[in-house]
C-alpha cells in the first residue's frame, strides 16, 4: 500500500523533511517512489510547499497521506 508522508533530511538540530511517496512497509527514510513537496519546520512562514497535482494523482492512485500531511493538505486547501 501506498503512502504519502514525510522523509527526514535535515541535520541534526536542524530538522528538514520530504514530503514522498513510498510504500507504506519500507522505513521511514528508505527508498520512495516520488518527492511531492517539502516542508521545513524552522520557517515561520512558508514552511510548506507540496505539489498539489501530483499529490491528487496518487490519492486518486490509493495512496493514504499520513496525519500530517493530512493537515499540510487541508491548509493548502483553505489557503
Amino acid at each position: 500500500m501506498l503512502t504519502i508522508r514525510l522523509s527526514r533530511i535535515g541535520k541534526k538540530k536542524k530538522p528538514f523533511y520530504r514530503v514522498v511517496v513510498t510504500e507504506s512497509s519500507r522505513p521511514r527514510d528508505g527508498r520512495f517512489v516520488e518527492i511531492v513537496g517539502t516542508y521545513d519546520p524552522l520557517k515561520k512562514t512558508e514552511g510548506v510547499k507540496l505539489n498539489a497535482e501530483r499529490i491528487k494523482h496518487w490519492l486518486s492512485r490509493g495512496a493514504q497521506p499520513s496525519d500530517t500531511v493530512r493537515s499540510f493538505i487541508r491548509r493548502q486547501k483553505s489557503s
